[in-house]
């Protein structure tokens, strides 16, 4: 009898554990990161651009008007006539971590002489820390480009972000070129903007 008892808590740790796991997995945010940028490939033929679903390059994105912290308001329509990066992410992505640097970097160095604006869209209906999260997040990367707060999950479900980092590339006449799945590197952001009109 002993015997059965054991057997029957042994299943029941198991099935327990089980059910544990595939809950923690399923109640994982529906956004989920790619790998670091060690995965990333040295060459744009090779990167992660994809075809945007839903959009064609050459296609005019859909407008979003979002406001940032600090209570500034950013209207994507409003960028025409700069190459924009559109980049998507939240404060708990180890890829966004990876990524934010070099998006900084690039930003301190090279977007004004190239007529580059970074929109960073922060996806606020995922974050698990709300706005201190956030904010932490801009201050420990000392970040200065604009960072637009997602705050109803509108422009996630426009852009059908499922993925982060996500970035879209537009260029000056407001028209998409591409879309990138994952981190990138400040060589691959600089490479990919070279390519934008």
């Amino acid at each position: 009898m002993k015997k059965i008892i054991g057997y029957v808590i042994a299943a029941l740790i198991v099935g327990t554990l089980v059910v544990l796991m595939f809950n923690k997995d399923s109640d994982d945010d529906v956004i989920t990161s790619s790998e670091g940028l060690e995965e990333q490939s040295d060459t744009v033929e090779n990167s992660n651009a994809q075809p945007v679903e839903g959009l064609e390059q050459g296609d005019t994105p859909p407008d979003f008007e979002l406001t940032t912290l600090d209570g500034e308001v950013y209207k994507l329509s409003d960028m025409k006539g700069k190459k924009v990066i559109l980049n998507f992410w939240a404060s708990w992505c180890g890829p966004c971590k990876a990524e934010m640097p070099h998006m900084q970097n690039y930003y301190e160095t090279y977007a004004e002489e190239d007529n580059v604006e970074i929109l960073a869209v922060n996806m606020s209906t995922q974050e698990r820390r709300g706005m201190e999260g956030i904010e932490e997040f801009i201050d420990s990367y000392g970040l200065t480009f604009p960072i637009p707060l997602d705050e109803e999950g509108e422009a996630i479900d426009d852009y059908r972000v499922m993925t982060i980092p996500t970035t879209y590339l537009l260029n000056t006449d407001g028209t998409l070129a591409q879309k990138i799945i994952g981190p990138m590197d400040e060589k691959t952001i600089r490479t990919l903007v070279e390519q934008l009109n």
